[in-house]
Protein backbone atom coordinates (compact mmCIF):
# COMPACT_ATOMS: atom_id res chain seq x y z
CA UNK A 1 0.00 0.00 0.00
CA UNK A 2 0.95 3.66 -0.59
CA UNK A 3 2.45 5.27 2.44
CA UNK A 4 1.67 8.29 1.29
CA UNK A 5 3.30 11.27 3.88
CA UNK A 6 1.74 10.31 7.10
CA UNK A 7 -1.32 12.58 8.49
CA UNK A 8 0.32 15.73 7.40
CA UNK A 9 0.69 14.01 4.07
CA UNK A 10 -3.26 13.58 4.44
CA UNK A 11 -4.64 16.50 5.85
CA UNK A 12 -2.48 18.18 2.87
CA UNK A 13 -4.50 15.98 0.49
CA UNK A 14 -7.69 16.43 2.19
CA UNK A 15 -7.06 20.31 2.01
CA UNK A 16 -6.05 20.13 -1.72
CA UNK A 17 -8.89 17.47 -2.91
CA UNK A 18 -11.67 19.50 -0.91
CA UNK A 19 -11.20 22.46 -2.82
CA UNK A 20 -12.45 23.87 -5.95
CA UNK A 21 -12.58 21.56 -8.81
CA UNK A 22 -13.82 22.71 -12.27
CA UNK A 23 -13.88 21.43 -15.77
CA UNK A 24 -11.06 23.24 -17.94
CA UNK A 25 -11.67 21.78 -21.32
CA UNK A 26 -11.82 18.87 -23.60
CA UNK A 27 -9.05 18.40 -25.78
CA UNK A 28 -9.20 16.02 -29.66
CA UNK A 29 -6.11 17.37 -31.11
CA UNK A 30 -2.52 18.34 -29.69
CA UNK A 31 -2.96 21.84 -31.13
CA UNK A 32 -5.66 22.74 -28.75
CA UNK A 33 -3.77 21.54 -25.35
CA UNK A 34 -4.42 24.37 -22.72
CA UNK A 35 -1.12 26.41 -22.49
CA UNK A 36 0.75 24.70 -19.10
CA UNK A 37 -0.20 26.15 -16.18
CA UNK A 38 1.14 24.44 -13.04
CA UNK A 39 1.95 20.39 -11.76
CA UNK A 40 -0.26 18.43 -14.56
CA UNK A 41 -1.17 14.05 -13.01
CA UNK A 42 -2.77 12.37 -16.18
CA UNK A 43 -4.91 8.91 -15.27
CA UNK A 44 -3.91 6.79 -17.97
CA UNK A 45 -5.46 3.40 -18.25
CA UNK A 46 -7.12 0.40 -20.55
CA UNK A 47 -10.71 1.39 -21.18
CA UNK A 48 -13.22 0.98 -18.34
CA UNK A 49 -10.32 0.68 -15.95
CA UNK A 50 -11.73 3.18 -13.55
CA UNK A 51 -10.27 6.99 -14.45
CA UNK A 52 -13.41 8.92 -14.38
CA UNK A 53 -14.70 6.90 -11.21
CA UNK A 54 -11.51 7.74 -9.52
CA UNK A 55 -10.66 11.41 -10.54
CA UNK A 56 -14.70 11.81 -8.99
CA UNK A 57 -13.49 9.58 -5.69
CA UNK A 58 -10.53 11.12 -5.42
CA UNK A 59 -12.56 14.84 -5.66
CA UNK A 60 -15.47 13.97 -3.75
CA UNK A 61 -17.73 14.12 -6.82
CA UNK A 62 -20.42 12.57 -8.23
CA UNK A 63 -20.41 13.67 -11.85
CA UNK A 64 -16.94 15.45 -12.35
CA UNK A 65 -16.00 13.09 -14.78
CA UNK A 66 -18.19 11.16 -16.61
CA UNK A 67 -18.41 7.64 -16.31
CA UNK A 68 -19.99 4.42 -17.91
CA UNK A 69 -20.14 0.61 -17.99
CA UNK A 70 -19.11 1.25 -21.98
CA UNK A 71 -15.30 0.49 -22.70
CA UNK A 72 -14.40 3.77 -24.94
CA UNK A 73 -16.78 6.61 -23.30
CA UNK A 74 -14.16 9.04 -22.89
CA UNK A 75 -12.95 10.36 -26.13
CA UNK A 76 -10.81 13.38 -25.37
CA UNK A 77 -8.32 14.63 -23.03
CA UNK A 78 -10.34 16.14 -20.47
CA UNK A 79 -8.70 18.86 -18.10
CA UNK A 80 -9.60 19.62 -14.71
CA UNK A 81 -8.08 22.67 -12.31
CA UNK A 82 -7.91 21.14 -8.93
CA UNK A 83 -7.32 23.81 -5.58
CA UNK A 84 -6.98 27.61 -5.03
CA UNK A 85 -3.80 29.67 -5.78
CA UNK A 86 -0.78 28.65 -5.52
CA UNK A 87 -1.74 25.56 -4.37
CA UNK A 88 -3.30 23.82 -7.60
CA UNK A 89 -2.83 20.90 -9.88
CA UNK A 90 -4.36 19.94 -13.20
CA UNK A 91 -6.37 16.42 -13.31
CA UNK A 92 -6.38 15.09 -16.72
CA UNK A 93 -8.79 12.40 -17.38
CA UNK A 94 -7.22 10.58 -20.80
CA UNK A 95 -8.91 8.49 -23.19
CA UNK A 96 -8.38 4.82 -22.63
CA UNK A 97 -6.52 2.28 -24.63
CA UNK A 98 -7.11 -1.13 -25.54
CA UNK A 99 -11.05 -2.59 -26.18
CA UNK A 100 -13.55 0.40 -27.04
CA UNK A 101 -16.48 0.66 -28.81
CA UNK A 102 -15.58 2.70 -31.65
CA UNK A 103 -14.43 2.80 -35.28
CA UNK A 104 -11.04 1.73 -35.30
CA UNK A 105 -9.62 4.21 -37.07
CA UNK A 106 -11.27 6.93 -33.86
CA UNK A 107 -9.50 4.33 -31.70
CA UNK A 108 -6.06 4.75 -33.33
CA UNK A 109 -6.59 8.58 -32.98
CA UNK A 110 -7.17 8.50 -29.31
CA UNK A 111 -4.23 5.88 -28.74
CA UNK A 112 -2.18 8.81 -31.13
CA UNK A 113 -3.17 11.49 -28.85
CA UNK A 114 -2.79 10.14 -25.40
CA UNK A 115 0.87 8.79 -26.55
CA UNK A 116 1.98 12.01 -27.92
CA UNK A 117 0.62 14.33 -24.67
CA UNK A 118 2.62 11.33 -22.78
CA UNK A 119 5.55 12.05 -24.79
CA UNK A 120 6.06 15.70 -24.34
CA UNK A 121 3.39 17.84 -21.79
CA UNK A 122 5.39 20.11 -20.15
CA UNK A 123 4.56 20.19 -16.77
CA UNK A 124 3.29 16.53 -16.63
CA UNK A 125 4.47 15.85 -13.25
CA UNK A 126 3.52 12.41 -12.67
CA UNK A 127 0.80 9.74 -14.86
CA UNK A 128 -1.37 7.49 -12.51
CA UNK A 129 -1.63 4.07 -14.70
CA UNK A 130 -4.67 2.76 -13.19
CA UNK A 131 -4.67 -1.26 -13.75
CA UNK A 132 -7.65 -3.39 -12.69
CA UNK A 133 -7.07 -5.39 -9.70
CA UNK A 134 -8.91 -8.29 -11.37
CA UNK A 135 -6.39 -8.55 -14.25
CA UNK A 136 -3.26 -6.83 -13.59
CA UNK A 137 -0.94 -5.82 -16.01
CA UNK A 138 -1.09 -6.47 -19.20
CA UNK A 139 0.46 -5.94 -22.32
CA UNK A 140 -0.78 -2.68 -23.29
CA UNK A 141 0.28 -1.06 -19.78
CA UNK A 142 3.43 -2.72 -20.40
CA UNK A 143 3.74 -0.49 -23.72
CA UNK A 144 2.54 2.53 -21.95
CA UNK A 145 5.27 1.88 -19.23
CA UNK A 146 8.15 1.51 -21.72
CA UNK A 147 7.04 4.61 -23.61
CA UNK A 148 7.33 6.67 -20.04
CA UNK A 149 10.53 5.20 -19.14
CA UNK A 150 11.84 6.31 -22.97
CA UNK A 151 10.57 9.93 -22.44
CA UNK A 152 11.55 9.76 -18.88
CA UNK A 153 8.12 10.73 -17.05
CA UNK A 154 7.55 9.53 -13.95
CA UNK A 155 4.46 7.01 -13.76
CA UNK A 156 2.90 5.02 -10.53
CA UNK A 157 0.76 2.05 -10.95
CA UNK A 158 -2.55 2.57 -9.49
CA UNK A 159 -4.93 -0.27 -8.46
CA UNK A 160 -8.64 0.07 -9.08
CA UNK A 161 -11.79 -2.36 -7.98
CA UNK A 162 -9.60 -3.80 -5.14
CA UNK A 163 -12.98 -4.15 -3.67
CA UNK A 164 -13.51 -6.50 -5.91
CA UNK A 165 -11.01 -9.37 -5.14
CA UNK A 166 -10.45 -11.09 -2.11
CA UNK A 167 -7.91 -9.93 0.50
CA UNK A 168 -4.83 -12.66 -0.49
CA UNK A 169 -5.84 -12.20 -4.19
CA UNK A 170 -5.32 -8.18 -3.09
CA UNK A 171 -1.96 -8.79 -1.60
CA UNK A 172 -0.58 -11.68 -4.17
CA UNK A 173 -1.63 -8.43 -7.12
CA UNK A 174 0.00 -5.99 -4.57
CA UNK A 175 3.15 -7.84 -4.71
CA UNK A 176 2.85 -9.03 -8.41
CA UNK A 177 2.24 -5.19 -9.32
CA UNK A 178 4.83 -4.04 -7.28
CA UNK A 179 7.31 -6.72 -9.10
CA UNK A 180 6.38 -4.99 -12.23
CA UNK A 181 7.29 -1.49 -10.35
CA UNK A 182 10.61 -2.31 -9.85
CA UNK A 183 11.16 -3.40 -13.69
CA UNK A 184 10.65 0.19 -14.83
CA UNK A 185 13.33 2.92 -13.94
CA UNK A 186 10.63 5.57 -14.26
CA UNK A 187 7.89 4.10 -12.07
CA UNK A 188 7.18 5.29 -8.80
CA UNK A 189 8.15 2.12 -5.97
CA UNK A 190 4.56 2.73 -4.69
CA UNK A 191 1.13 1.01 -5.88
CA UNK A 192 -1.84 2.43 -3.87
CA UNK A 193 -4.91 -0.17 -3.88
CA UNK A 194 -7.98 1.30 -4.33
CA UNK A 195 -11.97 1.38 -5.05
CA UNK A 196 -13.62 4.59 -6.12
CA UNK A 197 -17.13 3.05 -4.84
CA UNK A 198 -15.62 1.65 -1.50
CA UNK A 199 -13.52 4.67 -1.15
CA UNK A 200 -10.63 3.05 -0.16
CA UNK A 201 -6.76 3.89 -0.26
CA UNK A 202 -8.24 7.76 -1.46
CA UNK A 203 -6.23 9.39 1.53
CA UNK A 204 -2.80 8.04 0.63
CA UNK A 205 -3.17 9.21 -2.80
CA UNK A 206 -4.36 12.89 -2.42
CA UNK A 207 -1.26 12.96 -0.16
CA UNK A 208 1.11 11.66 -3.11
CA UNK A 209 -0.78 14.51 -5.49
CA UNK A 210 -0.25 16.66 -2.96
CA UNK A 211 3.40 16.79 -2.97
CA UNK A 212 3.80 16.94 -6.00
CA UNK A 213 1.89 20.69 -6.06
CA UNK A 214 5.25 22.28 -4.17
CA UNK A 215 7.67 20.49 -5.75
Amino acid sequence: MAKGGGEAGNEAGRRLFAGPCDFMCSVVRLADLPPAAGPEVAFAGRSNVGKSSLVNALTGRQTLARTSNTPGRTQALNFFALGTPPATLTLVDLPGYGYARAAKGAVRSWNRLVRDYLRGRPGLRRVLLLVDARHGVRPSDEEIMVLLDEAAVSFQIVLTKIDKISATAARDMLSASESVARRHVACHPEVPATSARKRLGLDPLRASLAALVSV
